[in-house]
């Protein structure tokens, strides 16, 4: 059944009174509750909601997409946010609605360039973001953990440890955060990114990943003398004609949707070339460009990407009474989560298809699977934690969240044990996955998968 978007369930009363509605709400789904994962009652075909979740994609990158599933259950996980959305659908929840990431796990964590030009650890994946009940995101980190344990070759008691301290982080901050003023709340920023060695490693690569290291990699110089987007199929290509005109074309509408002082910025730029970039796991087959622009001079450059945006996979199981818009969902979803967002970020529409605007390869920097061993894993947990928490009650009402959760302990074990059977979940469904490549009722591509 779906839930309401944005209708509150009481009147906006003192933070007690809020508080006591969040506890009040265990009346209808206890804590407990939220270990189950009821699997006799799945009558879901997990392949089908796979396959049948493809709406607008471009049916020749199709196989990549799957080829890079192929890889791992981890890697499967990422991109069948479709599945666990059909799953987390069928279970009570609280009805205590935020602005979910939608695609919360280790890898949608990464670094990147704030407006100042400082570099921030954050949530940074937001094609599936929903208003929607807080602890789908938790429930979908927490397994996220346990399978990014798993390929890192963790031992059992450590990924659950590492689970565990995930959602302690979590309520410890909720509880933080129900108690401050509400527009601190909505200021805080995280410190302590350098001591934790996975996150180290993803501001190193910020650090050195500048926007001149893209143009050696996808541009060359042609005849004339002018930087043009090369041929790197099946990963990269130039766009020409009609193609590349709609797209520049675009720009005019996402012009509009920026701020007047971000418009006088990127007024300063002027579009070289357009090329199209085959990106991510989930995001495979959607149509995903790339714009060069120069502003003061071949030094100067600046690479926008417009990112095809569909529906969230959670629109069948919730009210979105708020965007029409799929791009535009996007982008304010994301400024509702994150306190800072990208400078230029916005939306468009072309060929009857609505896309998100955003820079790319603006200091960004990912997570390595291989920084997770030791105590990699929990370290990143206990950041995850704070990240979702924050985004979480900027976005919703940390009181509500918090008189929930109480003290935590219980809701801690719950969505442990929870993301335990998701996990193990997770890899019969992508046994069922690999047997249907097999038996070539799924197709891929002769790649390598990345």
């Amino acid at each position: 059944m779906a839930t309401s978007a944005r209708v509150s369930p009481v009147e906006v009363g003192t933070a007690e009174e809020r508080m006591r509605f969040g506890k009040s709400r265990r009346n209808a789904v206890s804590r407990t509750a939220h270990s189950e994962l009821r699997p006799k009652d799945r009558k879901l075909d997990p392949i089908q909601v796979l396959l049948s979740s493809v709406d607008g994609r471009l049916p020749q990158l199709l196989p990549l997409k799957y080829s890079r599933m192929s890889s791992s259950p981890f890697a499967f996980f990422r991109g069948a946010v479709s599945i666990m959305a059909a799953d987390l659908a069928r279970l009570p929840h609280s009805n205590l609605n935020v602005q979910l990431c939608g695609d919360a796990h280790v890898q949608n964590l990464g670094s990147f360039a704030a407006p100042d030009g400082k570099l921030i650890f954050d949530l940074n994946d937001f094609d599936e973001t929903i208003y929607g009940p807080w602890e789908w995101d938790v429930k979908r980190m927490a397994t996220s953990i346990i399978l990014a344990g798993r390929e890192a070759k963790q031992k059992r008691s450590t990924r659950r440890a590492a689970a565990e301290a995930f959602v302690e982080s979590y309520c410890r901050s909720m509880a933080e955060f129900a108690r401050r003023p509400i527009l601190q709340v909505a200021r805080h920023l995280i410190h302590r990114e350098e001591r934790i060695r996975p996150i180290h490693a993803a501001l190193r690569q910020s650090e050195r990943a500048k926007p001149l290291d893209f143009l050696e990699k996808y541009l060359q110089v042609d005849g004339r003398g002018e930087r043009r987007f090369r041929d790197g199929r099946p990963d990269f290509w130039r766009v020409t004609g009609q193609e590349a005109k709609d797209v520049l074309s675009s720009l005019n509408t996402y012009r509009d949707c920026l701020s007047p002082e971000r418009r006088h910025l990127f007024d300063l730029f002027r579009p070289v070339d357009v090329g199209f970039k085959v990106v991510g796991t989930g995001s495979v087959g959607l149509r995903d460009y790339v714009v060069l622009f120069e502003g003061n001079g071949p030094k100067d450059p600046l690479f926008l990407q417009i990112k095809q945006e569909v529906k969230s996979a959670y629109t069948p199981y919730l009210l979105d009474l708020v965007n029409k818009h799929q791009g535009q969902r996007v982008a304010e979803g994301q400024r509702a989560i994150q306190p800072l967002s990208d400078l230029l970020l916005g939306w468009t529409v072309f060929g009857g298809r609505e896309y998100l605007v955003r820079q790319l390869n603006d200091h960004k920097g990912g997570i390595d699977l291989k920084t997770l061993k030791g105590g990699g894993l929990k370290s990143l947990a206990v950041v995850a934690g704070e990240l979702l928490a924050r985004g979480h009650a900027r976005s919703g009402d940390p009181c509500m969240v918090r008189g929930y959760c109480g003290s935590g302990s219980k809701i801690v074990k719950a969505i442990t044990d929870f993301a335990s059977q998701y996990a193990d979940q997770t890899e019969a469904d992508y046994a069922k996955f690999m047997a249907a490549i097999k038996n070539k009722k799924i197709k891929v591509a002769g790649e390598a998968a990345a």
